[in-house]
C-alpha cells in the first residue's frame, strides 16, 4: 500500500535530488558498500534515524547496543529504512571535570547529523542524565519528527538483605565511614552491590527523572521510562517505538506540536510527584528554552506547593523496579490527571492526547506510589531563593529529613527560618582538605558554601554541594549541615541543599564576595537567602580580586567557557537559541 506522507520527506532531496540525477548518484553511491540496495533508499519509504548513545565508554547505555535491534525490526516492520549513527558519549559518573561539559557537546552534535544527513525521523535513545535533555534540545532545534527510547534503570540492588539504591548509597556510605560504622572495604561491596544489571541509576536520580520528564513530555511511549534493562518487556518497547516512529514520520508529528509550554507545565509538576533530581532545573529550563518556550521562576513555583506520592529513593524508600512493577509513569500521572493537577489535553508522540494514554493506568502498589490526598510528603517540590547571594537558586525539599527539619526549621515562632556561620571552600578539592580543619570550628550551627563550582568555574558545573559535615559531627550523630553552592549536586543525593545559585561566583555573582565566619540567614517562608554584610562592607569586598578559577585544559572548555550561560537559566549556549525547525530549509548540495 503505497501511503502519502504529510510533509514530503527530506530524504528525498538526497535520493531523488530533483533535476540533479548526478547529485543523486552521489550521494547513493557509498551506501552500497555495505549492501544496502539503491531500491531501498529511492523508494520513497522514509530514512529513520537512530541516535546510538550506546557504548563500552557509556555503561548506562550500553543496552542500547541491543535494544536498537528491536527497533529496527520495528522500523521495518512498519516500512521505514533504519541508519543507526553514534553519538558523543556522556557516562556522569566518569568524566572528568565534569559529564555537564558534554549536553551542550552532544547537542551540537546531533543537530548537525540531523540537520545535515537525508534523515526524516529519528528514534533518541536515551539513559545516563545528560543524554536526555541533549537529544530532545536538538530534536527541538531541527524539529524532524522524534522519540525518546529510554535504555532503562538496572535492577534493585540489594546487601545483606537491604535495599542498596546506585548513587544514593555512595552518599551515605560515605557518611557511615565517617562515623566508623563501615571500612573501605564495606564502602565498595556496598557500592558494587547497588549496580546488579545493566541500565542506568536505579534511584530517582537524574537518569530515572529525565526519562520520567520525557514520557511526562509526551515523548516517549507510555510505560517507556521505568521498565528495567533487563526486562523482555525493554525489548518489546524498543519494537513498539521503532513501529511507532514511522508513523510518525508519515504523520509529520515533530516535538514542535508535542513540546509546548502546557507540556513543560505538566512536567514540572511531575518533577514534584516523583521527588525527582535538582539537575532537572537547568535541564528543563534548556529543554524548553530550545523548544522556544520561556520557563520562569514563578513557573517552579507553581510547582512547589505539590505533593510527593512517589516512594522511592533518594526521597523514599524504594527502587525502580518495584516502582516499574507499581504502575510506574503511566500510575503516577493518572493520580495526578484525577486530582486535577495536569493537563490532560496536550498532544503526545502516540498521536493521542495524554489523557488518552493513559486512561487504563492504574496503581498496583500504594506502598510505592502513595495517594494523592495521602501522601508520603506535603509541599515537596523545589523551592526558588533569591537575594544578594544570587538571583535564583532551589532547594529540593522532598529530601528534607525529620532530624535536619527539627534542628533548622522549627524554631518557635522562626519556623522555616535559620542562621548559620558560612564556612566557605574554594572548590571541591579546598572542602575535602579541609573540612576536618579544627580551625575552622565548623560546628551544627555552620553553613557549608562551595563556590567556583558553577558553568563557567570549574568549568561545566559540578555535583559538589552536597557536602558532608565534618567527621567529628557526623560522630556526634549530626548527618547534614545546611549547604549552598553555585554548583548542582547528584540527583541520587538525599542532601537538602540549596545550589544552581545564579549568577555563579566565576560570573559576579554574591557567593564571590561571601567570606567565612559571615552571617547567612535562610527564610524558606520568604524564599530568600542573604548574607548580613553591611552594603558599604560587600562594595569593599567587590573591588577586591575574584576568587581564582583553574585555567581551560581544551579547546572545548574554552569555547564552553565562552558561550555558556547560567544555571538559573539552563546552562545553554545562548546564541544557539535562535535556531529552531532548521528542517524546513534543506542545505545546499556538497558538491
Amino acid at each position: 500500500m503505497t501511503r502519502t506522507p504529510v510533509r514530503p520527506f527530506r530524504s528525498r532531496e538526497w535520493f531523488a535530488a530533483p533535476g540533479r540525477a548526478d547529485m543523486a548518484a552521489l550521494y547513493l553511491e557509498r551506501f552500497m558498500n555495505y549492501g544496502i540496495t539503491p531500491e531501498e533508499l529511492t523508494s520513497g519509504k522514509p530514512i529513520i534515524g537512530i541516535a546510538q548513545s550506546g557504548s563500552d565508554i557509556a555503561p548506562c547505555n550500553r543496552i542500547h547496543l541491543e535494544t536498537v535491534k528491536r527497533a529496527r525490526a520495528g522500523i521495518l516492520a512498519a516500512g521505514g529504512v533504519p541508519m543507526e549513527f553514534p553519538l558523543h558519549p556522556i557516562f556522569e559518573n566518569c568524566r572528568r571535570p565534569t559529564a555537564a561539559l558534554d549536553r551542550n557537546l552532544a547537542y551540537l552534535g546531533l543537530v548537525e547529523i540531523l540537520n545535515g544527513y537525508p534523515i526524516d525521523a529519528v528514534i533518541l535513545t536515551t539513559g545516563c542524565d545528560k543524554t536526555t535533555p541533549s537529544s530532545l534540545m536538538a530534536a527541538s532545534t531541527v524539529d524532524i519528527p522524534a522519540i525518546v527510547l529510554s535504555g532503562g534503570p538496572m535492577l534493585d540492588g540489594w546487601h545483606e538483605g537491604e535495599l542498596v539504591g546506585s548513587g544514593t548509597v555512595i552518599w551515605r556510605s560515605r557518611r557511615k565511614m565517617a562515623a566508623g560504622e563501615i571500612d573501605e572495604a564495606e564502602f565498595l561491596r556496598r557500592a558494587m552491590e547497588s549496580a546488579p544489571s545493566s541500565g542506568h541509576c536505579n534511584t530517582m536520580g537524574t537518569a530515572s527523572t529525565m526519562n520520567s520528564i520525557a514520557e511526562g513530555l509526551g515523548m516517549s511511549l507510555p510505560g517507556c521510562a521505568m521498565i528495567p534493562a533487563p526486562y523482555r518487556e525493554r525489548g518489546q518497547m524498543a519494537y513498539e517505538t521503532g513501529k511507532r516512529i514511522v508513523e510518525m514520520a508519515y504523520e509529520d508529528l515533530r516535538p514542535s506540536k508535542i513540546l509546548t509550554r502546557a507540556s513543560f507545565l505538566n512536567a514540572i509538576r511531575l518533577l514534584t510527584a516523583i521527588g525527582g533530581s535538582t539537575n532537572a532545573q537547568p535541564h528543563l529550563d534548556a529543554m524548553a528554552r530550545h523548544a522556544g518556550i520561556a520557563i520562569t521562576p514563578d513557573d517552579w513555583r507553581a510547582g512547589y506547593d505539590l505533593p510527593l506520592v512517589v516512594n522511592m529513593q533518594p526521597a523514599g524508600q524504594y527502587l525502580s523496579e518495584r516502582f516499574h512493577r507499581a504502575g510506574g509513569i503511566p500510575a503516577v500521572l493518572a493520580e495526578m490527571l484525577a486530582n486535577g493537577a495536569l493537563d490532560g489535553g496536550v498532544m503526545t508522540c502516540t498521536g493521542r492526547t495524554l489523557a488518552e494514554n493513559i486512561a487504563d493506568s492504574h496503581v498496583g502498589d500504594r506502598d510505592v506510589i502513595f495517594a494523592w490526598d495521602k501522601p508520603l510528603k506535603e509541599k515537596a517540590g523545589f523551592l526558588v531563593l533569591s537575594g544578594n547571594l544570587f538571583d535564583m537558586a532551589i532547594m529540593k525539599t522532598s529530601v528534607i529529613g525529620e532530624d535536619f527539619r527539627a534542628r533548622y526549621l522549627s524554631r518557635p515562632g522562626h519556623e522555616g527560618v535559620f542562621e548559620g556561620r558560612a564556612i566557605v571552600f574554594d572548590g571541591s578539592d579546598d572542602y575535602h582538605h579541609n573540612i576536618n580543619d579544627p580551625a575552622l570550628g565548623i560546628d551544627e550551627n555552620c553553613i557549608l558554601v562551595i563556590r567556583g563550582s558553577g558553568p563557567i568555574g570549574w568549568p561545566g558545573s559540578a555535583e559538589v554541594v552536597n557536602m558532608q559535615p565534618p567527621d567529628h559531627l557526623i560522630q556526634r550523630g549530626i548527618m547534614s549541615l545546611p549547604t549552598l553552592g553555585d554548583g548542582r549536586q547528584s540527583g541520587t543525593s538525599d542532601s537538602p541543599s540549596i545550589l544552581n545559585a545564579s549568577p555563579e561566583s566565576a560570573a559576579g555573582g554574591g557567593l564571590a564576595w561571601l567570606r567565612t565566619g559571615d552571617t547567612i540567614c535562610i527564610d524558606l517562608n520568604a524564599g530568600t537567602c542573604d548574607a548580613l554584610v553591611a552594603p558599604d562592607e560587600i562594595a569593599r569586598r567587590k573591588a577586591e580580586p575574584a576568587p581564582p578559577i583553574p585555567e581551560s585544559n581544551t579547546p572545548w572548555e574554552e569555547l564552553y567557557r565562552e558561550k555558556v550561560g547560567q544555571l538559573g537559566e539552563g546552562g545553554v549556549l545562548d546564541f544557539a537559541l535562535k535556531y529552531r525547525r532548521t528542517s524546513e530549509k534543506v542545505p545546499r548540495h556538497n558538491h
